[in-house]
């Protein structure tokens, strides 16, 4: 199977990807995009898109980068993340794009980087760190 149709296959099984209303928007070796649209229903009291949420694409999006690069038969888990805010998720859109920074035979580090887009602009607000593992699925 190819990595872009092993990828949609799997986030198609995120439940949460279509209860937040987040699209695959990009696959390709090592690199996932993933958009997410504002809903008020996904905001904090000021009205930003939460911080859960900015943290469920950037993971998401950083699983599918190392995905793209692991063996058939493996499946993707998070191992650990780290997400710093920069700015309040203020946009119409979330983009989030990740990198696979390391590939290894079992664990793999990815970048995210969230940007909120308003019109064409686009403006960073957050980024992680992702840590996944291939677990090997008999």
């Amino acid at each position: 199977m190819n990595f872009k149709k092993k990828v949609r296959q799997s986030f198609a099984r995120q439940r949460i990807m279509d209860l937040i209303g987040a699209k695959l928007t990009k696959v390709e070796k090592g690199f996932c995009e993933i958009q997410l649209p504002y809903k008020i229903e996904l905001t904090q009291q000021d009205a930003f898109v939460h911080a859960g949420m900015i943290g469920t694409i950037a993971d998401s999006a950083g699983g599918y980068a190392a995905y793209t690069l692991m063996e058939e038969g493996a499946s993707v888990l998070t191992i650990e993340y780290k997400l710093n805010l920069l700015a309040p998720a203020i946009g119409d859109i979330f983009i989030a794009r990740s990198k696979v920074v390391k590939a290894g035979k079992i664990i793999t580090v990815c970048n995210s980087e969230v940007f909120a887009k308003t019109g064409k602009k686009e403006k960073l607000c957050a980024t992680a760190t992702v840590t996944l593992i291939a677990l090997r699925i008999k």
